[in-house]
């Protein structure tokens, strides 16, 4: 069974991995963890944690590590798919059931009669019955057909050996919806009108076929013309509707075809675009089936992905998407005459942590760049990040990229506001923040926008401290620093050092850095900060400043070691915005991890931590290569 990733995450989301794992081991609230003796290995003392928030758990002693479902099949010797039947059944998340699948997407194929049969059959009825007379004895048996019934209708008793295979047939919706987005290429070549529309919006031959751009004839029925056998297959897609009288139509005539491919690749249905402007509505897209659903589909994404784009820019339309691509921008997407919602926008954080969007620089285009923020910030989840690509009045990336060139669209686009910029030049641009009054309303509407923000991350905090340095709101904790410490703090700091100096500037950061526990030695400074911070976290202030402070005093008897290690790094110089913050402190997370991993590893205390050690480095590789290429 071929169970997506989405469900996978759905079921894990609605399973509370301290619930299912206290079922099997008594733990203990501890900090911002629940611990107790680990189940895989023996202990006296608890070195078991549960993370809640994240949904994983870890064992500083034999470092086995997971999320529910790997806990369920090494505690229990089980397979996936059997665990995955469990957790849904407590979930109440359906599995996908692959027959039903496969009958979701069949439909009825219209029998195609042998005309060349049909025509001759009542002759070899006659001759037949003249060479074997006892045929004729069906006109007098009162059990069988009548003779006069058998003429009128020659298929009635004879039909398998006087019709063609009527035997009713599957077809399948993807196999159907592939013969007619060639159908429809077929047809642009035919069409004077189409080609003028593509070459008069600058399209190459070689975009017009890496696209599948096609054309759909004037003609009412055409599609009926080209597939009489699938007419009920073409129903269910939408592509053929039926008019108030009951005759049926063509949704798509006249019009320049975008077929429109799922992740897979496969075409799930089509966009079509007028070629008289004055013709309303201007695009039409296939309605919602059982695999085409609009609301989910990205534009491009697939060709994106087979490019190997690593950035992604969400525009507005399919023009902008495929001018784009034919410059070099290999990673834009559009939505399907919708606007964006947060199923599009977590299939782009899929593939890749960082996204762009694009808005028109109109009144309009304000409203929805809003919009998008209040779709966006509860997705925001730590390490991702969103850009406003804001364009010139009287422009779309299609017709800027004409304008500007490859080059100079690419500096534009570099230039991008992060959504903390583009967030405080909203707010500060409605309000006169050089009054208290002003900043006092900045600070209100920004409250409100932070509320949005998943609760159990830290960008909620860094914004905020972001807005009150730039309003010039209270002071923050910083020691006088020498002008004289003129190098990098990468010569004169150790990573613990810069890591530590995150954690006081950014006490919200520590999230990021609780993993790093499992494996750093608890005696040294940074164990011992790391410690200090899971016990004190979820009692810190929400205010910044004062959850810095906060901290300072939770570690007081190391506070002459903490004021020499804020003076050399000067953090506050390398953190130029709440994003940056973020991605620092993740950064430097995982290269403790691996540095202290590797360390574990020359000396494991026994083959299973050995064995987890190593699972657990080859998938911190994997992190560290992905946002090496991102």
């Amino acid at each position: 069974m071929a169970i997506p990733q989405h469900t996978i995450d759905q079921i894990l989301d609605r399973t509370d991995i301290v619930d299912l794992i206290g079922q099997r081991v008594k733990l203990k609230k501890s900090g911002r963890t629940y611990s107790g003796c680990c189940p895989f290995h023996q202990e006296k003392s608890p070195s078991f944690h549960v993370y809640r928030d994240k949904q994983y758990y870890h064992c500083f002693g034999c470092q086995a590590n997971g999320n529910a479902i790997r806990f369920l099949m090494d505690v229990d010797g089980r397979n996936f798919i059997d665990v995955m039947q469990e957790l849904s059944n407590k979930t109440g998340i359906d599995l996908p059931k692959d027959q039903h699948e496969q009958k979701k997407l069949a439909y009825r194929r219209s029998p195609q009669p042998n005309v060349a049969v049909a025509n001759s059959a009542p002759h070899q009825i006659t001759n037949q019955i003249n060479m074997n007379p006892s045929l004729g004895d069906i006109a007098s048996d009162e059990h069988d057909v009548g003779f006069d019934r058998l003429m009128d209708d020659p298929f009635a008793q004879f039909g398998s050996a006087f019709m063609a295979d009527e035997q009713v047939q599957e077809g399948n919706l993807y196999d159907l919806l592939e013969s007619v987005a060639q159908y429809y290429q077929r047809q642009l070549p035919h069409s004077q009108k189409a080609q003028h529309y593509f070459k008069q919006r600058g399209l190459s031959p070689q975009s017009i076929e890496f696209w599948r751009l096609g054309y759909a004839p004037e003609d009412w029925q055409h599609l009926e013309k080209a597939f009489p056998q699938e007419i009920e297959g073409l129903k269910l897609l939408g592509l053929i509707r039926s008019s108030d009288n009951g005759r049926d139509f063509d949704l798509l005539r006249d019009r320049v075809i975008f077929p429109i491919r799922d992740a897979k690749g496969r075409v799930v249905g089509f966009g079509g675009r007028a070629l008289n402007d004055e013709i309303k509505p201007k695009y039409i897209n296939s309605p919602d089936s059982d695999v085409f659903h609009k609301n989910q589909l990205l534009y491009g994404l697939y060709e994106g992905r087979k490019l190997k784009a690593q950035d992604w820019l969400m525009v507005e339309g399919y023009m902008d998407v495929i001018a784009l691509q034919q410059y070099g921008v290999y990673g834009a997407v559009a939505t399907l005459g919708t606007a964006s919602n947060a199923d599009h926008l977590n299939v782009l954080f899929k593939q890749n942590h960082r996204i762009t969007i694009a808005f028109d620089g109109d009144a309009a285009g304000q409203k929805a760049a809003r919009r998008t923020l209040d779709i966006a910030l509860p997705l925001l989840n730590d390490g991702r990040e969103l850009k406003f690509f804001v364009l010139p009045n009287e422009h779309d990336p299609d017709s800027l990229i004409r304008r500007e060139g490859l080059e100079n669209f690419q500096k534009l686009l570099e230039q991008a506001p992060l959504l903390s910029d583009f967030v405080f030049a909203h707010l500060t641009g409605q309000h006169d923040v050089s009054s208290p009054e002003g900043k006092s309303l900045v600070m209100g509407e920004l409250r409100e926008l932070t509320e949005l923000l998943p609760k159990q991350g830290s960008f909620r905090y860094l914004l905020t401290q972001s807005f009150r340095e730039k309003l010039g709101l209270g002071k923050r904790f910083a020691p006088q620093i020498s002008h004289d410490a003129s190098l990098s703090f990468n010569i004169q700091t150790k990573d613990e050092d810069f890591a530590i100096a995150i954690l006081i500037h950014h006490p919200f950061l520590y999230i990021h850095f609780e993993e790093l526990r499992a494996v750093i030695a608890p005696q040294t400074l940074l164990g011992q900060i790391l410690n200090t911070l899971n016990l004190v976290f979820e009692e810190l202030p929400d205010d910044p400043e004062l959850a810095t402070y906060y901290v300072l005093g939770a570690c007081s008897q190391y506070q002459h070691e903490l004021a020499d290690i804020m003076q050399r790094t000067n953090i506050q110089s390398l953190i130029q915005s709440p994003e940056s913050a973020d991605k620092l402190a993740k950064e430097c997370s995982l290269e403790l991890q691996e540095k202290y991993l590797r360390l574990k590893l020359k000396a494991p205390i026994s083959l299973l931590e050995s064995r987890n050690l190593r699972q657990q480095l080859n998938e911190l590789t994997k992190q560290i290569s992905l946002r090496l290429l991102s």
